[in-house]
């Protein structure tokens, strides 16, 4: 299973970006090996609108089965959720822990967006 996270940074050790379409990196965790690749958002980061389903596509083409983060405004929300994505809201903390959590069924799917648009 290919599990994304929002990250401040490039490794399993950084901490989760709580933004989604303005987060600094996504980090792709495979669940099992825990290998993962830092992909860099800056193509977002700026954008003065949209940013959340631009980064929800980025979520989709990397085959991530769940996207772990802080916020996620409705318009993502409704990207990654059509597309099979499992979103999940209000984490904290670094990478790896949250991945960790996650595999222990320490954190739940969201039913919907937790903020609205344009959340920077």
């Amino acid at each position: 299973m290919k599990i994304a996270v929002t990250s401040t940074g490039k490794e399993l050790t950084s901490d989760m970006d709580p933004r989604f379409g303005r987060a600094a990196y996504f980090i792709i965790v495979d669940s099992e090996t825990m290998e993962y690749e830092a992909v860099d958002n800056k193509q977002n980061f700026d954008l003065p609108q949209g940013a959340g389903i631009q980064a929800g596509k980025t979520i989709v083409d990397k085959h991530a089965d769940v996207l772990i983060t802080g916020n996620c405004g409705p318009k993502a929300f409704l990207v990654l959720e059509q597309a099979g994505v499992k979103i999940i809201t209000a984490a904290e903390g670094k990478v790896k822990d949250i991945v960790l959590r996650y595999k222990n069924g320490e954190l739940k799917p969201a039913q919907g967006a937790n903020v609205e648009g344009h959340w920077a």
